[in-house]
């Protein structure tokens, strides 16, 4: 048995400790997951507590198959989606002046890697999310999105190809 069957198992008894447990083992995953997508701490603070609560109102329903983490990248998913049609993209605002240079070299070289994530077509921005950033296997990726493995690794190769292109590093 593994640990979040456990855990899911003293929560479905009431235990409210093993809710804050299971919401502290992954808030930073699925926090991680929401800013990458939205690019603004309080929007992804928001989805972040939105996912979790998505989560424990479904949770009567829930079925633990092996890992939690993978249905709240789903609902996180879902959420940043719904966040984009309601809201749109958020642009990045201007930089105050006051940033010393070697800051301002790291900032700037984020934003080239946002604005590249930016120009990916949205399924493979996906898979590069999960894959590079969340370091989530290429089979999960595929259990997840519900297609196979094949499409997640070209998804992948693609992906890096793309990047490379769009960052200048294919020349």
């Amino acid at each position: 048995m593994d640990a979040d069957f456990l855990l899911i198992q003293k929560i479905k008894k009431g235990n409210e400790q093993s809710m804050d447990q299971f919401v502290l083992k992954y808030y930073p995953k699925i926090y991680q997951y929401c800013l990458l997508h939205v690019r603004d701490h309080g929007y992804a603070e928001d989805l972040t507590q939105e996912t979790f609560l998505k989560f424990f109102q479904a949770f009567e329903r829930y079925k633990h198959y092996g890992k939690a983490l993978n249905y709240l990248y789903v609902i996180a998913g879902n959420l940043c989606k719904d966040h984009f049609r309601k809201e749109g993209r958020i642009e990045i605002s201007e930089l105050p002046e006051e940033i010393p240079i070697e800051h301002m070299r790291r900032v700037e070289k984020r934003v080239e890697i946002y604005e590249a994530l930016d120009k990916l077509p949205e399924e493979i921005r996906e898979v590069v999310i999960l894959f590079f950033f969340q370091e989530i296997s290429q089979k999960e990726i595929a259990r997840m999105m519900g297609i196979k493995v094949s499409l997640v690794k070209y998804r992948v190769s693609r992906a890096k190809k793309l990047l490379a292109e769009y960052l200048g590093e294919g020349e």
